[in-house]
């Protein structure tokens, strides 16, 4: 019955930081008003699109990992009640395959993503580029933060799982 806990606690723990993404897509997506509102040269006029498609996809990204998990809650009470070691080896499953996902997409591709974007600014003069690529860096930097922590919950969540799973195995 403890794990049921532990994967109430790590679910509501994602629909917490799901809010940070909904936060930081509003801040975008009040950047990007902003510098329509205010915007005089040529450089600030450059950051609105960049800002609202950025503010647009975390937002985004934020809602749906709240809505995952926020369903998950419930349907972790049912589906250890309905049978516990079944519940234990699929979330096993799931966080490993979450975890190969953090390890490739979050640790790799995005810094990838960033040196890009930091070339773009340094090679290319012109100011929709420029505002391209730190939107960009920002955005990802914002996802690494929100993801690095998910990722340490996952992998905490995971251990205790394998832990049951050596416990009901015995």
């Amino acid at each position: 019955m403890e794990i049921l806990k532990a994967a109430t606690d790590w679910a509501k723990a994602e629909v917490f930081s799901s809010q940070f993404f909904i936060f930081f897509g509003l801040l975008f997506l009040v950047g990007s008003i902003g510098f329509w509102q205010l915007g005089k040269s040529e450089v600030a006029k450059a950051f609105i699109i960049p800002m609202l498609v950025a503010g647009i996809l975390i937002s985004t990204v934020g809602i749906g990992i709240f809505i995952a998990n926020k369903s998950r809650i419930t349907s972790f009470t049912e589906a250890y009640k309905n049978d516990a070691q079944a519940f234990v080896q699929s979330e096993i499953i799931r966080t490993e395959k979450s975890m190969g996902e953090y390890q490739n997409i979050v640790f790799k591709i995005i810094p990838i993503i960033i040196v890009l974007a930091s070339l773009l600014i340094i090679f290319l003069d012109k100011p929709s580029w420029r505002a391209i690529s730190i939107t960009t860096i920002a955005m990802m930097v914002v996802i690494l933060l929100v993801d690095n922590n998910a990722n340490s919950r996952i992998e905490d969540y995971h251990e205790q799982l394998v832990l049951v799973s050596k416990e009901v195995k015995n």
